[in-house]
């Protein structure tokens, strides 16, 4: 029955925590005192000790069926687990979405046993609930929500509009507060499921905080849910549907006419359009499929790619494997639309090093990714003045995302790619230059930093401080990069100073996590992760597909890490503080290490052991392209994997409802027109910006 769900403040922990799993659960009803299970018959004569949790997975089960002594685990699994993980890494491992094994399958075998279960769960909920302490700061790894943490600290979440890439970006439309929707009546006592209207009061991502009509300025009923969740709808759609719409308990006594009620509340009011659900199903329709075969960079070598084949794709984001990887542990995330994966054949296009594939033998059902599926770079003419091998630039380096350092164009590829290196930290043999185009949003000219007031680092060694531009070039006799080759677009992106979202850890980029914006230099970004000291924080393009909306992971099934609390980074400041103390003063661009918290992992997008400072030598085989496999005809490709749909340019309006349309809709469900209406998105300003180059 639905009888007082609260979708805004739902418990989402599944068991008591692990941190008060020793604690005796509330006694049980006289009546269960016996449990039969296999044959075996477990009693309790204190009415306490029946039921037990598991330390490890937080597993609730029948005490007697618990393994050791003490009762502590599950099962033989949990113990090892246990006695070679700490707590938090416990909570790691479910929160990637780690299985519980089998344990799970024997607590699950008995019915009555499952019902015990769930009765003691419910008890520790309570005795949870009441121990909580109101003001506590702390977040919860289980228990956060995006909804609770806007509110509690008054946050602004940055507009769908802004991730082109995210679902619904290209034509989230005029969806905003006081926009009138269905959704499920969580505030009744009747069996079946039933709907009522309730208006958009706050927008984050594509969360919105809702109010059902008739509570005004009530608040209590509030909840918060996501927009393209499959149970909101349109005005109208009820009646079309043949679904009642039910008013809620709280406020049923406050009116006896409520259809002259909704006519006079809604009329005027706007509403979803009508194929806003076909939309969001449309939107998150990925072209991209397993055992696809792309060309990906090799997170141990920057220098070199590799080939790697789709293993799932989740929102858009693509889990890779390594094709040598034999036992498919070898993988790497990635957007589609990263600049990081190209079609099979690119390397050997381009000039760039790659990495031949110990695999001879065709894999089966294993096939070369159309080309055209690949985010398409910008075509440039190399004719005339280019860029030139020991040219000096200014660039993010890879592999300290937090910095801009002093780098050198190390090689010239073909189509406008560039090969760089860090300056003071490069390998002799070129393993760790990595590859950016020359339209990319991660390389500046010389002086980028010093204009715009952020911290250059300077080569490693450098003892010259404060670092000058101009005597650096003297110094080693090199030359800047013209201004003019760079990429000065800057679009209209919408992201402001202290709008959250969610972001890809780039130093682990299969974590997502609760993110902000710090500081907006033209189209870059300076992301900080919740809860980590600014250190980690990262430079990312405004239109980086590693960026998402608040609700996202939600969206897409994808697991959010929440913000660090504070008690999770105790142990990790007192390291970092060490650390700083011994590094040089004069140089800021070591790679660090991430200790882990809860929801964390450490840092390392490239997997590159380092060696007194010097980033691992390349090795391994070389060759132009790898094996050749089958690769889809021109036409089958193009009907098996079209391009992305033309639809997702729709940008759709708001309907308006009419006094005489509404009194159709309550009384005789017909449907209703919509009427168009603009999209008001602010702006950023200049679109170029200029730099000024001493003599």
């Amino acid at each position: 029955m639905f009888d007082g769900y609260d979708s805004c403040s739902e418990d989402t922990s599944s068991s008591s925590s692990s941190e008060e799993s020793e604690e005796e659960v509330a006694p049980l009803p006289a009546n269960l005192p016996i449990i039969k299970n296999n044959g075996q018959v477990y009693t309790y004569p204190d009415g306490k000790s029946g039921m037990a949790t598991c330390e490890m997975c937080g597993m609730v089960g029948v005490r007697d069926a618990f393994y050791s002594k003490t009762k502590r685990f599950c099962s033989v699994s949990c113990s090892r687990s246990y006695s070679s993980n700490s707590k938090k890494a416990s909570i790691l491992a479910r929160l990637q979405g780690k299985p519980p094994t089998k344990k799970a399958k024997v607590l699950q075998k008995q019915p009555l046993v499952a019902k015990l279960a769930a009765y003691a769960q419910y008890q520790a909920t309570l005795q949870n609930q009441a121990k909580t302490k109101a003001g506590n700061s702390a977040v919860s790894v289980e228990g956060f929500s995006w909804g609770n943490y806007i509110n509690s600290n008054s946050f602004i979440a940055a507009p769908v509009a802004c991730f082109k890439h995210a679902p619904m970006g290209t034509c989230w439309g005029d969806i905003s507060e006081n926009v009138r929707i269905e959704v499920p009546n969580t505030d009744c006592s009747l069996p079946t499921k039933v709907f009522w209207i309730a208006g958009i009061i706050k927008l984050a991502g594509y969360n919105a905080l809702l109010r059902y009509e008739g509570f005004e300025n009530d608040s209590s009923l509030d909840f918060w849910c996501n927009i393209c969740g499959s149970d909101i709808h349109p005005v109208g759609w009820c009646a079309a549907s043949g679904k009642p719409l039910v008013p809620p308990r709280t406020v049923q006594h406050k009116y006896t006419n409520w259809k002259a009620f909704l006519v006079k509340r809604l009329t005027g009011a706007k509403t979803l359009p009508p194929d806003f659900s076909q939309k969001v199903s449309e939107s998150m329709q990925y072209p991209f499929k397993p055992c696809m075969r792309v060309e990906v960079v090799d997170k141990r070598h920057l220098c070199r790619t590799r080939v790697a084949v789709v293993e799932s794709v989740i929102g858009g984001r693509l889990r890779l494997v390594y094709e040598e990887s034999e036992d498919r542990t070898d993988d790497f995330w990635c957007h589609m639309h990263s600049p990081l994966i190209h079609h099979i054949g690119w390397s050997r296009s381009i000039g760039h090093r790659f990495k031949r594939s110990d695999i001879t033998k065709k894999q089966d059902g294993h096939f070369d990714t159309p080309p055209h599926l690949f985010a398409k770079v910008k075509e440039v003419d190399q004719s005339g003045e280019w860029f030139k091998e020991g040219m000096k630039l200014e660039a993010i380096d890879p592999l300290n995302l937090s910095t801009i350092c002093v780098a050198t164009i190390r090689k010239v590829l073909a189509d406008g790619f560039l090969m760089i290196g860090i300056d003071g930290s490069e390998a002799a043999d070129g393993s760790d230059w990595f590859c950016y185009h020359a339209t990319s949003p991660s390389i500046f000219p010389v002086g980028f930093c010093e204009i715009n007031m952020i911290e250059l680092t300077p080569p490693r060694g450098y003892t010259k401080l404060p670092f000058k531009w101009f005597d650096y070039l003297r110094e080693t006799g090199s030359i800047a990069a013209p201004v003019k080759l760079f990429n000065k677009d800057v679009p209209n992106h919408g992201f402001r100073v202290g709008m959250k979202l969610e972001a890809v850890d780039l130093m682990e980029p299969r974590l997502i996590c609760v993110a902000t914006v710090t500081r907006i230099i033209h189209r870059l970004l300076r992301i900080h992760f919740d809860g980590w000291e600014e250190e980690y924080d990262q430079w990312v393009d405004c239109e980086s597909p590693d960026l998402y909306p608040v609700g996202w992971c939600q969206l897409t099934g994808y697991q959010l890490q929440p913000p660090a609390s504070q008690s999770s980074r105790e142990n990790q400041s007192a390291s970092s503080k060490q650390k700083k103390k011994a590094k040089s003063q004069q140089y800021k661009g070591h790679k660090k290490k991430r200790k882990m918290p809860v929801g964390k992992k450490p840092v390392s997008l490239s997997s590159l052991p380092m060696t007194g400072g010097v980033r691992r030598s390349f090795s391994g085989d070389e060759e132009l392209t790898p094996p050749p496999y089958r690769t889809l005809p021109a036409q089958t490709a193009l009907e098996a994997f079209p391009p992305p749909s033309t639809s997702r340019e729709f940008r759709p309006s708001l309907k308006t409802v009419t006094t005489s349309q509404l009194k159709e809709e309550l009384l005789d469900g017909e449907d209703y027109s919509f009427l168009q209406g603009a999209s008001d998105q602010e702006s950023n300003g200049s679109a170029t910006f200029y730099i000024k180059q001493e003599p």
